[in-house]
């Protein structure tokens, strides 16, 4: 399959790109490579994907999967964008699937810069929206977050509850990416599917999520900002988990359903589906960092604080949707998940060096 990846050089892109890289799959890999956290941690991913610093706009092969290939561009460039699908068409290999993953990342950082999170997350994915409209491909696909359920306190957290009560200009941004894709789904029969991550970790992830900050502050004998005084819990998912969701919902294209009658709740007649993917049991968070804290043979300075504006409580999915059409079931326990972010945190070697600028 010919497949394009946004946010190739993101946290959950890149795994996924080797993935289906090994599998067979053509790939092209966007990102602008924004410096919201340090450049050097998305270069770094690229580079071991056998991509080196790219030109922007220019195609670059990665040397390691001769079926990837690497080109930087900002979602905000609309006509970039529409070149590219057209480019893929007149070369007789259209792209047939989009796994749409770029996005402005951030609870907290949308509370100081709202003004990203609509132009990257808003008027990108309208971007996405119209080249697959212009160029229909068989299933977009597009990451969603578990922030919709805002303040929402009915838990585990369902598909079919409220998202209409956001606690942050983030959760409004990938509210308003799962209505606009219901909406191109209905008005043009692009097939979509938005999936609402919860808290994902492992090997090469995000340094502003807490699994990083924490580890590098522990190691570094620094104290750790223990929000809400640790009574907060988060249904930590583990990458490989993820991204075996993901594939499995690529070749799960909606359908709709044609009996809807308008009043029920629940799938429409449009082809937009809607899933959670977590791993289905939340973790409290002093629990995480025992872990961690086990895992490191150190023991947490912890600075106890109130909770953040922005923050919620608790994280927790009902994933029964998703394993009832897929057949998506985490295999990932928390140990096992510090266990190999640790150790590849930890490891003595070029960009993994115990302690880093990231």
């Amino acid at each position: 399959m010919k497949i394009l990846i946004t946010g190739i050089a993101g946290f959950i892109g890149y795994h996924l790109a080797k993935q289906l890289a090994l599998k067979g799959n053509e790939l092209i890999g966007l990102d602008s490579i924004n410096d919201y956290y340090d450049v050097n941690l998305k270069y770094g991913r690229l580079a071991d994907v056998g991509i080196s610093k790219p030109p922007k706009k220019q195609r670059t092969p990665s040397s390691r999967y001769p079926n990837l290939c690497f080109v930087q561009m900002d979602l905000c460039d609309g006509e970039g964008l529409q070149n590219l699908f057209r480019e893929e068409q007149a070369g007789h290999s259209p792209i047939e699937y989009v796994i749409h993953l770029a996005a402005q990342a951030g609870v907290r950082y949308s509370i100081t810069n709202p003004h990203a999170y609509i132009s990257s997350n808003i008027q990108g994915f309208l971007h996405i929206l119209e080249a697959v409209r212009a160029y229909p491909v068989q299933h977009l696909v597009y990451a969603s977050s578990s922030s919709v359920y805002g303040i929402n306190r009915v838990t585990p957290f369902s598909e079919e509850g409220r998202a209409d009560h956001p606690a942050s200009l983030y959760a409004v941004s990938k509210r308003t990416n799962e209505l606009m894709a219901h909406s191109y789904s209905h008005l043009y029969g692009i097939p979509t599917t938005g999936l609402r991550f919860f808290t994902v970790y492992g090997p090469w992830g995000r340094p502003d999520m807490a699994p990083f900050l924490f580890t590098k502050a522990i190691l570094q004998g620094r104290p750790i900002d223990v929000f809400n005084y640790g009574n907060m819990s988060r249904d930590f998912t583990y990458i490989d988990d993820i991204v075996e969701g993901i594939i499995r919902v690529m070749g799960h294209i909606p359908q709709g359903k044609a009996d809807w009658d308008g009043i029920q709740g629940g799938v429409s007649p449009a082809p937009a589906g809607l899933y959670n993917i977590g791993h289905g049991a939340p973790v409290r968070l002093l629990d995480f960092i025992q872990a961690l804290e086990t895992e490191l043979g150190i023991k947490a300075q912890k600075n106890m604080l109130p909770m953040q504006p922005g923050d919620v409580p608790i994280t927790w999915a009902d994933c029964r949707a998703l394993e009832r059409d897929t057949g998506y079931h985490p295999r990932t326990d928390l140990a096992t998940g510090v266990k190999a972010f640790i150790s590849w945190y930890t490891r003595p070697q070029g960009l993994n060096a115990p302690v880093r600028s990231w």
